[in-house]
């Protein structure tokens, strides 16, 4: 059994979005957010006291992007995922990263300084962090330049869970006006799809 440890629309929605994507049973365990103030007890389960935390019959994990590549490459690498030897391996695994590393990583302090912290008088590192995403998220609109409906071209892979989920954070930070024509098609295809919509029926249930 899998056991998925999820905060509502956190970095974990991408490993809750892949678990549907694929078909997978799991067990969802709900915290609130950030669980390393407001559910102690989470500690002993993952001393880091971060979201995700994943747990299956051969360990832990408690990288989103990681999570998402594990789940994918473990139950369903030919649907979802892009073989080794396929040329477009390259960039699949620079997308999927790209949606944690490059993407999601300055909305993190945008969060921080204007939803957890705003007493700390930091909004110019936030509206700095703002600009530096949506001058990095025009990647993904020259991506989609050439009319692709998805990163890697005709196929939905775990890219686009790691990418989606970036889209997905900025809409609830409003940060969506950054959002260029092709980029906003893109998020519109994404939450229509019913891996997307049942995982957000998951975390609502």
């Amino acid at each position: 059994m899998i056991t998925l440890y999820h905060c509502h629309d956190a970095r974990s929605f991408r490993a809750l979005w892949a678990l549907h994507e694929i078909g997978l049973d799991y067990e969802l365990r709900l915290l609130p957010f950030p669980p390393r103030f407001l559910d102690r007890a989470y500690l002993d389960i993952n001393p880091l006291g971060t979201i995700p935390f994943l747990i299956d019959d051969h360990g832990t994990m408690s990288e989103s992007a990681a999570i998402a590549e594990y789940l994918i490459a473990r139950h369903a690498p030919e649907r979802l995922g892009v073989a080794v030897s396929d040329p477009g391996y390259g960039q699949y695994l620079n997308w999927l990263h790209f949606g944690e590393a490059t993407l999601t990583f300055p909305q993190t302090l945008v969060l921080r300084y204007t939803r957890l912290e705003p007493d700390r008088g930091l909004n110019a590192v936030a509206e700095d962090y703002a600009r530096w995403f949506h001058v990095r998220l025009r990647h993904v609109e020259r991506a989609l330049a050439d009319g692709r409906p998805w990163l890697l071209g005709e196929r939905f892979t775990g890219a686009d869970i790691s990418v989606g989920y970036a889209l997905l954070l900025a809409r609830n930070l409003k940060l969506e006006h950054g959002f260029e024509p092709l980029t906003q098609d893109y998020w519109i295809r994404l939450a229509e799809r019913p891996g997307y919509l049942a995982a957000r029926a998951a975390q609502n249930a």
